[in-house]
């Protein structure tokens, strides 16, 4: 596969992108990033063969978006007269609330291809210096193709496979937002609430494998997380909701010496699991 290919947003994502192209790829990438330090060192490291400007988007076969939802939304618009007309846009945002419709309606007035996207990787630590070719390694990649061609899809599903993504998920924007609520947003916002217990700086010696596996994401970009958040709130806050209903009848069986009732609920909760082979 040799493909030329610009990353915009040489973050976690778009580092860790960059890094399996080169390394599992021939495609040729180059980079934007508005930290020159950022940029000096995906150079040296080898992510990428050069820093992108008009005339590397003028010719690119891909554009991979991966700054917050609205700094994507910002990128695109300040750079129409160059991106070219066969040019497959993509984003690896959360949401797709507010991208996919900005997206697709200058996609639609510019001539080129988008393609919503999301790959179900990341890690609790963020930058370029946490990136790793490795990152995506058996995990999900998200594609919401809106009214893109399936060869566009295809192209896209093929660089996902080719880079070690385990496989490929197609959805719509309103389906992605709801499930991303649950499955994304929703541990994130629990592990944050978990650690803001008095006893939390204390854990040390106490703790094992359960603290460790709640509390590992509250190491959180929250300029980031806020602008997901809030996207998606619709969705959120239902989860949210279920969630604190949950919450309060355990809390109400234990308060209550209930031992029948909090049986009944674990017992709930136990085959759930079981019945998802987990």
């Amino acid at each position: 596969m040799e493909l030329k290919i610009a990353v915009a947003g040489l973050g976690l994502i778009g580092g860790s992108l960059a890094k399996a192209l080169k390394k599992y790829t021939g495609c040729k990438v180059t980079g934007f990033d508005r930290d020159s330090k950022v940029l000096k060192a995906a150079l040296e490291s080898g992510a990428i063969d050069g820093a992108g400007n008009d005339e590397s988007l003028r010719v690119a076969d891909v554009l991979y978006l991966c700054l917050y939802p609205q700094g994507d939304i910002d990128f695109i618009n300040g750079h129409l007269s160059s991106v070219k007309k066969k040019c497959i846009v993509t984003d690896t945002c959360g949401i797709k609330s507010s991208i996919f419709p900005a997206l697709s309606r200058a996609a639609e007035k510019n001539g080129f291809t988008y393609v919503g996207g999301h790959p179900m990787a990341g890690k609790e630590k963020s930058g370029f210096a946490a990136s790793d070719a490795e990152l995506f390694k058996g995990a999900s990649y998200i594609l919401v193709p809106g009214n893109a061609p399936k060869s566009a899809v295809g192209l896209l599903k093929d660089i996902a496979l080719s880079i070690g993504f385990g496989g490929t998920v197609e959805t719509t924007p309103g389906e992605h937002d709801r499930m991303i609520a649950f499955t994304s947003q929703l541990p994130h916002v629990l592990a944050c609430a978990y650690v803001m217990s008095p006893q939390c700086p204390k854990h040390k010696g106490f703790s094992a494998g359960s603290y460790h596996d709640v509390s590992r994401v509250a190491r959180i970009n929250e300029d980031m997380w806020t602008e997901l958040f809030i996207d998606n709130k619709k969705a959120l806050v239902e989860e949210l909701d279920t969630l604190t209903g949950s919450i309060a009848e355990i809390r109400d069986a234990v308060a209550g010496s209930d031992a029948q009732k909090l049986r009944e609920l674990l017992r709930k909760a136990r085959i759930i699991k079981e019945r998802l082979g987990e």
